[in-house]
């Protein structure tokens, strides 16, 4: 089974997000959005096509998301069959956090690395 496909997202924790994203659109050019982050779209030698992105996104310092890591960061991959990792995953002894979730950006799912940090498998809907 295929597992990671790419990077989809890199996340990470802010004191001020939206002063943290100015600082990145008026010294590093990054396009940020009014959502508050930035797409950044790709090209692979399985997407020749360039469809996909990978996310920036600042979160709020307090964000529950990454829990329950207490890293200030999350790195969210593109996977092929999240459900089949995800089973794979378990099987394996690995650490799963909560269930799989679907949703109109695709599915996504959580698992701990050996550190203490969460991960985030996304799936991404069909032709993404």
């Amino acid at each position: 089974m295929k597992r990671v496909t790419g990077i989809g997202g890199v996340f990470f924790k802010a004191r001020d997000p939206a002063a943290l994203a100015e600082w990145y659109r008026a010294h590093l050019g990054v396009d940020v959005q009014p959502w508050g982050g930035a797409s950044f779209s790709w090209v692979t030698p399985d997407n020749p096509g360039g469809v996909g992105t990978t996310v920036w996104t600042a979160f709020k310092a307090e964000t529950e998301y990454f829990a329950p890591s207490a890293a200030p960061f999350m790195v969210n991959y593109r996977v092929a069959d999240l459900h089949g990792l995800i089973a794979a995953l378990r099987a394996e002894g690995c650490q799963v956090v909560g269930e799989p979730q679907d949703s109109e950006y695709g599915k996504f799912g959580w698992v701990m690395d050996p550190e203490g940090n969460k991960v985030e498998l996304w799936e991404p809907p069909a032709g993404q």
